[in-house]
């Protein structure tokens, strides 16, 4: 062994530990003054209670809770903070455990490399060292096994790995024998003797006799006094063994890698908990599900609305008996005449016009009848409302002026009275007592803005219809198709002009297509945000479900994060770590609610004909940020009562 002078390692002077006890202060370390050379291998006796297990939690800067004066190779701890206390135990300090502290859900190699990882260190480096130091403890071929298919000794020396991966200046061993059989433990002893001889500064504590007499020092403690500090064997030093050649990355991918085995640790964890991953999205799938379905339900009724608007013409103007809709007097109002019909269709805006009466009988075909919706209308009233003839023709000029008993029918009403595929053109059907001749037949609409969709359609000359059947003077209604070449709104305005003068008041209302598209618009929006309003109260219930959950994680996986921070993680890592779990949560939450939002779709349009979802990128988009936002605002709280938790209580959990 190549002797060297001894160096000082760990100075500490007059270092007191209390800790709160009700009303009262326990004082478990009182005035420690303690002297450990690099290179030394010590250890630490006592019995349960005597403050030995304190002394190393302070001594692997694991509590900081303490005062007096702490220096770690000329380093003053006490004035360190978190992450820097961190760094100190990922790059000087190697722990091994009397329970061995290994993560459940990693393999051999991969609880090795938890340190290198958050250290920085390159991927393949890191991996080869791992790889190299199983190897040399005795574990290839037990590399790729988990902790419970290790024994007691295996995984001890899983721990020892992973406590020299980063180098090891200095390593802690904690009752590293008292969970192993004899022969373990002596293999241990044996380890730990090769490392000494190897250059690592070795502390042991232990309450054993038997393994205290393998250090070359040994120091006692009670009641948290140092009692005795005596060398057992002759003071010897090897050089110091050098820093672990392991290549490092750039910050930038550093970071990169620490949230690579964040997002690992979080996928196991909720692979590992399915049942109640799946419980603790149950919320978020149903608000996501129910917002975008929504929606896409609204969008799709709109678009529609508006696709049947557009086919009676974007550029009409209705006319209507009454100042307002809202009119009590609507049915009473008689002012509306074919003679504002004419006047208005001489104006130079007017590229059609049609007046309009209607009503509801039955027309008969030999021995067929059906309820139907008997218009009134003028000559251009299919070149006003976009109707195209699959058959025949419309009725003309001539025809409204003689009363001309005939009748332009659509495919529907064909199909409804002629079932023996007698074509229409020439038959005679009848409605009430009146007689008429079908000229023309016309596509049937798509519309919901004409005859209900139970009745069939049949149009005449109005004159006829106010004549012959109503018996009336005056129109239910006027319809302006206005000129390409012309604006709506002044056309609009031009109309309410001419009418009033004609009528000498307003006892007529206005309405164009536009103004029913604003509003269909408006309300299908308003009834949109009120619904996606109670859909967004599920998402916030989800979100406290998730906050509520995450916050039992923490709780089940405290000593995995008090494992963590003593091996090096910073209080970032660990508030990633969990903030990744929380927002995975979510957006897996979305995905599914998104997907079941299709298959809400789809079979609600199968199972009711004319229900269309429209979904939107925009609305997919939103829900999968909302899912996001959910989880980190939801899960922040839980990731930092992680981060801030103390390594040695974390380390003590069950």
């Amino acid at each position: 062994m190549t002797r060297i002078a001894p160096e000082p390692m760990i100075e500490m002077t007059g270092l007191r530990r209390e800790f709160p006890a009700g009303s009262e202060t326990i004082t478990v370390l009182k005035d420690i003054e303690l002297t450990i050379n690099k290179g030394e291998l010590v250890a630490i006796m006592g019995q349960s209670g005597s403050g030995k297990s304190t002394l190393m939690n302070v001594l692997g800067c694991l509590d900081n809770g303490w005062t007096g004066s702490y220096k770690l190779g000329g380093r003053d701890v006490a004035s360190l903070a978190p992450d820097d206390l961190a760094q100190l135990r990922r790059e000087h300090f190697g722990f091994i455990f009397q329970r061995y502290q290994l993560l459940a859900d990693l393999d051999a190699v991969e609880n090795v490399e938890i340190p290198a990882i958050y250290a920085g260190a390159q991927k393949a480096a890191r991996r080869s060292r791992a790889e190299k130091l199983l190897e040399r403890l005795g574990l290839k071929e037990r590399m790729t096994h988990r902790p419970n298919a290790l024994s007691g000794g295996q995984q001890q020396r899983v721990s020892v790995a992973r406590a020299l991966i980063n180098g090891g200046d200095i390593i802690l061993a904690d009752e590293p024998t008292g969970a192993l059989d004899s022969k373990s433990g002596r293999e241990l002893i044996g380890l730990l003797k090769e490392l000494h001889e190897e250059g690592h500064t070795i502390i042991i504590v232990t309450h054993d006799p038997g393994l205290a007499q393998e250090a070359e020092r040994i120091i006692e403690i009670s009641d948290g006094v140092i009692v005795s500090d005596r060398r057992v064997k002759d003071e010897t030093f090897a050089e110091a063994p050098a820093p672990a050649a392991i290549k490092r990355v750039p910050r930038w991918r550093e970071a990169l890698d620490r949230s690579g085995e964040a997002l690992s640790m979080a996928l196991r964890a909720l692979a590992s908990h399915r049942l109640r991953t799946f419980l603790t999205m149950l919320g978020i799938i149903i608000g996501i599900a129910s917002v975008v379905s929504v929606v896409a339900l609204g969008q799709g009724s709109q678009a529609q609305v508006l696709e049947r608007i557009s086919s009676i013409g974007t550029n009409t103007i209705n006319i209507y008996p009454g100042a307002s809709a809202a009119d009590r007097r609507l049915s009473n109002i008689r002012t509306l005449v074919p003679s504002d019909a004419t006047a208005i269709a001489a104006e130079p805006y007017a590229d059609s016009v049609t007046p309009s009466v209607s009503s509801n009988g039955t027309v008969r075909y030999k021995n067929v009848s059906a309820s139907a919706q008997v218009q009134g209308v003028g000559p251009d009233y299919f070149r006003v409302n976009n109707r195209s003839f699959s058959a025949g023709l419309a009725f003309d000029t001539e025809s409204t002026q003689k009363l001309a008993q005939e009748a332009v029918i659509d495919t529907k009403a064909a199909a409804t009275l002629f079932t023996d595929g007698t074509d229409p053109l020439g038959q005679v059907i009848i409605i009430g007592n009146v007689p008429l001749r079908i000229i023309g037949v016309v596509e049937a609409s798509t519309n919901n803005f004409g005859p209900s969709s139970n009745a069939i359609s049949v149009w005449i000359p109005y004159t006829t219809a106010m004549s012959r059947i109503l018996g009336q003077s005056w129109l239910s209604s006027i319809t302006v198709r206005v000129a390409d070449d012309y604006d709506v709104s002044a056309a609009q305005t031009d109309i309410q002009a001419l009418m009033a003068q004609r009528h000498g008041s307003t006892d007529f209302s206005l309405q164009n297509t536009d103004t029913i598209r604003s509003t269909i618009q408006s309300t299908s929006q308003t009834l949109s945000l009120l619904i996606s309003a109670i859909a967004v109260i599920s998402l916030l219930v989800g979100g406290i479900g998730v906050m509520n959950i995450m916050l039992v994680s923490v709780r089940e996986r405290t000593r995995e994060i008090g494992v963590r921070m003593a091996v090096g993680a910073r209080q970032g890592d660990i508030l990633q770590q969990f903030l990744i779990e929380a927002v995975l949560v979510c957006l897996l939450g979305g995905t599914i609610g998104v997907g079941l939002s299709f298959l809400i779709g789809w079979g609600v349009g199968a199972a009711v004909s004319g229900l269309t979802f429209v979904y939107s990128p925009f609305t997919i988009g939103a829900a999968f940020l909302s899912s996001t936002l959910i989880g980190v605002v939801f899960g922040f709280m839980p990731a930092r009562s992680a981060a801030r938790l103390d390594p040695v209580v974390a380390l003590a959990s069950e």
